[in-house]
């Protein structure tokens, strides 16, 4: 080294180099050192951006979207195009890999049997409804000439798992509900990834005739699905049977899985290039995750963990280097029609297209209208609409300015307003129901949610037992997996939003906590917990949770049997195709009714068994006149006691 390229500087402690800033070295180091505080800032931003969302209840999207602002040249200044050079594509690249095989891993297969006509109608129609309506809107009132409006349009047919995996968590609708757009969200995305790619191509680049855009198309998807199951088939096997390199090392399993979906992503891509179809890695990874989350894999917990935290720092990372590129130039440029286009396409083609698509007995109208009203857009429109924007900028800067500037609206306002506002239409809506959380799920806790759903209930199972949980799964049971003594696992399985919460465990010490926590930090309703220890029945009384000691309710249905054969063998034909429910009368219509003209109007097949007020139960008598909060037994034929529930609570 030549220190005479260095001037000495006088300073309290002694003397300090300046370097020369014309040295070559110099400039890489001073380069690598602002590319590390970058991604720092950008990092550190992206958490805060969690933090903050976990504490405010509000999908982190809307907090990352808002700091990659305040840091972009229309903010603070701090991050500017020009920091990532001609690498940025490779960065999005291979962060959309990630996130879309992360969200696919987390997809499984009952899920989408749940509500498997209604998602096949939204990834299909829906998505072409989509294109279509939006690229209209975007003709019409933009003025875009067709060929970016198409271009728009297929990009914007996302929503993505980046922003409807994030309102899920914070929105607990039903499973049907949520599983309809978690599984639009993962397709959809690789339909808008593929479809742009290849109208970018068409309209743009000079590709000739439909023909040649559905071969492009199908070539790509095509290549995709066949890299990504190949590859995920191949690392499920050495995950099950290659016992060296993943027995006692989950590490092992996780690093396996992470490189695994870059190197899916990467074969898609160079098969793709030298098939001259680029952009197969994203259905590759779609696929891969998909194959390899309905897998059983070994470590498949700590897999999950890994990949979630994973996801979230590339996702922290994409939103705010992307958000930070947005010129503010580019949305005022649009003006007041900008704003039409963004209400248009939220407000008008997203439901049109949800409620036609959605039509049948599964899904409520009211879920309906709530899926229609959540459609914010993610990673992928914003990601590609960039890369677009990028090279269309020499070429024709007012289709790049038209691109970026309208999809970056429609994400702003749709994550902002839709994603941040998610949990209050839900709740105007009335679609977050009142769940039923049974902890274990062993034959206890199995037949007691086989039970309560068989009457309708929202039932969550949590299980720390992976190959319990997966056996649930399979059955079609909506199971959380981990800790029921752990509030984050409560938390994530809806506590916050339980009527009833049920410990079926065999330790009792798992039930006593579990039922501390659910009857004096979350004040659930009905808190019911199996006792397999007589003597322990006093410690769950104490605490105001109705115990069920084991061996006397066995010891009692055998009692019966002996003592009232009768009896026993009338309730166990009403448990095959009757019921007993006890509702709160809570209509101000039936309130001072009597008995007598209550019962005339019962559905038949339906009566009143008792009437419980002021902690005193009794059988009805005719002249009995119904008070509001009274607590009315009804029993009978199945859907009838549910009709009687029904007419009295509404």
């Amino acid at each position: 080294m030549d220190w005479s390229l260095c001037t000495p500087e006088s300073t309290l402690d002694g003397f300090v180099y300046r370097l020369s800033p014309d040295l070559p070295w110099f400039r890489v180091m001073s380069a690598a050192v602002e590319t590390i505080q970058i991604v720092v800032t950008i990092m550190g931003l992206g958490v805060a951006a969690q933090v903050l969302a976990d504490r405010l209840r509000v999908p982190s999207v809307v907090f990352l979207i808002l700091a990659g602002v305040a840091v972009g040249p229309e903010g603070l200044g701090l991050i500017t195009p020009a920091i990532f050079g001609n690498s940025l594509q490779a960065i999005v690249g291979l962060s959309v890999a990630i996130i879309v095989f992360e969200g696919a891993f987390h997809l499984r297969i009952d899920r989408i049997r749940s509500a498997q006509r209604e998602t096949l109608r939204l990834i299909t129609l829906g998505a072409l409804g989509s294109l279509v309506g939006t690229a209209l809107v975007v003709h019409y009132v933009l003025g875009a000439p067709w060929d970016v409006a198409f271009l728009i349009g297929s990009l914007l047919v996302a929503t993505g798992p980046t922003v409807i995996t994030p309102i899920m968590n914070v929105v607990p609708v039903r499973e049907r509900v949520a599983s309809t757009l978690e599984t639009e969200g993962v397709v959809n995305d690789v339909t808008a990834a593929i479809l742009a790619i290849v109208t970018f191509e068409y309209v743009l680049v000079g590709s000739e005739g439909l023909p040649t855009l559905v071969r492009e198309f199908a070539i790509r998807f095509g290549l995709g699905i066949l890299v990504g199951a190949t590859v995920a088939v191949a690392l499920a096997y050495v995950l099950r049977y290659g016992r060296q390199a993943v027995e006692n090392a989950p590490q092992n399993a996780r690093l396996m899985v992470l490189v695994s979906s870059l190197t899916m992503y990467a074969i898609a891509e160079v098969l793709g290039a030298a098939f001259g179809a680029s952009e197969a890695g994203i259905a590759a990874v779609a696929t891969g995750g998909f194959v390899l989350g309905n897998t059983e894999i070994p470590y498949r917990e700590t897999i999950e963990q890994f990949k979630g935290d994973v996801s979230m720092l590339v996702i922290a990372f994409v939103f705010v280097t992307l958000a930070s590129l947005l010129s503010l130039g580019d949305l005022l440029g649009l003006g007041v029609a900008g704003l039409v286009a963004v209400v248009a396409i939220a407000a008008v083609v997203r439901p049109a297209i949800v409620l036609l698509s959605t039509v049948g007995d599964r899904l409520t109208v009211r879920e309906r209208l709530f899926v229609s009203a959540l459609g914010p857009r993610g990673i992928i429109p914003a990601s590609v609409a960039t890369l677009f924007a990028l090279e269309l900028r020499s070429t024709n800067p007012t289709a790049a300015t038209t691109l970026v500037g309208t999809v970056f609206l429609v994400i702003f306002v749709t994550v902002v307003f839709e994603g941040g506002l998610a949990r209050h239409i839900a709740q105007a809506l009335d679609v977050i129901p009142m769940r039923a959380i049974i902890i274990g799920g062993g034959r206890v806790g199995r037949e007691l949610a086989e039970r309560l759903e068989s009457r309708g209930e929202e039932v969550v199972v949590v299980e720390r037992d992976q190959q319990v949980v997966e056996e649930l799964r399979r059955a079609g049971f909506t199971v959380h997996s981990g800790d029921g003594t752990e509030q984050d696992v409560l938390e994530s399985a809806g506590i916050e939003n339980a009527k009833i919460v049920a410990m079926a465990t065999k330790d009792d010490d798992v039930n006593l906590l579990a039922g501390q926590l659910a009857r004096n930090t979350y004040d659930v309703g009905t808190v019911v917990a199996r006792v397999d220890e007589p003597s322990n029945l006093d410690a769950f009384e104490d605490i105001d949770i109705e115990a069920i000691s084991t061996s006397m309710s066995v010891a009692w249905s055998m009692d019966n049997v002996i003592e009232r054969p009768g009896i026993s063998q009338w309730m166990r034909e009403l448990d095959q195709d009757g019921d007993v429910q006890e509702i709160e009368v809570t209509s101000d219509e039936h309130a001072g009714k009597t008995v007598s003209e209550l019962t005339d109007e019962l559905p038949e097949g339906c009566h009143l068994a008792l009437i419980s007020r002021d902690e005193t139960t009794r059988l009805p008598r005719p002249d009995d006149r119904i008070e509001l909060g009274d607590h009315l037994t009804f029993i009978g034929r199945r859907e009838a006691v549910r009709d009687a529930i029904t007419y009295c609570t509404t």
